[in-house]
């Protein structure tokens, strides 16, 4: 058998159970948002269900949300953690840092970090109560309402939690793995270290910063627990909107969450196609900063 054949051979059965079943799960979902569902008798394909969602104003409130979460989040994480990762870089105790940063709130689910927030930010939370003991207020509804408001907070400061060691961590390897002569030429011609970072370090990471980007963007416009346990009664994100259309005892709904779940996998391809893109752009720099 030839060698290099041979993984893609062993791989072919579990890739495709793996690919039939979503293959068969994007068809239906495909199928049934344009209207085609024979169990509860609509066999006409139709561009109904999409038109009426595009135009529900509810729908446009709950896109409007998510991008706006997806963006604000990864936005400030990208910013944090790339500062977080240049001063683990120049920092003497590295280990110890890292070992604090990179590993407890990444391998903490989400559902779990969700309980965290909850119980240091809510009005009856610790921080509250940690300010009323201080004299700094003296009553909860003082403290402002930072859960299950239109705002998002809750939900972006638990998306930041999680994502900026993870932002962190991508960029501090590729900083260690550069070559510390390039900034040692630079600040032997008269460069300030912030001159340093800004024109010599931030071009050769920014490869990795946009594909960390757009793979945390991806993970905030797609996920659905922290916004369904933190998130407002209204506008909701479009992943909490199609979990309640298709749980929606009445089955004619089913089609409206298809279409909403279709909308969220042409976002998710794009995003796909820009993380590939980028991916390139990093293959390009990889060999020339060693």
């Amino acid at each position: 058998m030839n060698t290099k054949l041979k993984p893609y051979l062993l791989l072919i059965p579990v890739m495709t159970i793996i690919l039939g079943i979503f293959t068969f799960g994007l068809a239906m979902g495909l199928a049934q948002s344009f209207g085609y569902f024979p169990a509860i008798g609509l066999k006409d394909f139709t561009l109904k269900y999409y038109m009426e969602i595009l135009t529900d104003k509810g729908f446009l409130s709950s896109l409007k949300f998510s991008l706006y979460i997806s963006i604000v989040s990864s936005i400030l994480a990208v910013i944090i953690g790339v500062a977080l990762a240049y001063s683990i870089l120049q920092s003497k105790h590295k280990k110890g840092i890292e070992e604090i940063v990179y590993k407890l709130p990444i391998i903490i689910p989400h559902t779990v970090a969700v309980l965290i927030v909850y119980n240091i930010l809510a009005q009856s939370g610790i921080l509250p109560r940690i300010l009323f003991h201080l004299g700094l207020i003296h009553d909860q509804s003082q403290f402002p309402s930072m859960l299950f408001d239109k705002s998002g907070i809750g939900i972006i400061i638990t998306y930041l939690w999680k994502e900026i060691p993870f932002i962190a961590m991508v960029v501090y390897t590729v900083l260690s793995n550069i070559s510390n002569k390039l900034s040692e030429v630079a600040l032997n011609l008269g460069a300030s270290k912030r001159q340093v970072f800004w024109h010599v370090l931030l071009p050769l990471v920014m490869p990795s910063i946009i594909s960390s980007f757009i793979i945390i963007f991806a993970f905030s416009f797609g996920a659905f627990e922290v916004p369904y346990l933190l998130g407002p009664t209204a506008p909701k994100t479009l992943p909490v909107e199609a979990y309640i259309e298709y749980t929606n005892p009445n089955l004619a709904n089913r089609p409206y969450a298809m279409v909403i779940n279709m909308i969220l996998t042409f976002f998710s391809l794009v995003l796909i196609w820009l993380y590939q893109k980028t991916f390139k752009l990093i293959s390009k720099y990889s060999g020339g900063y060693r």
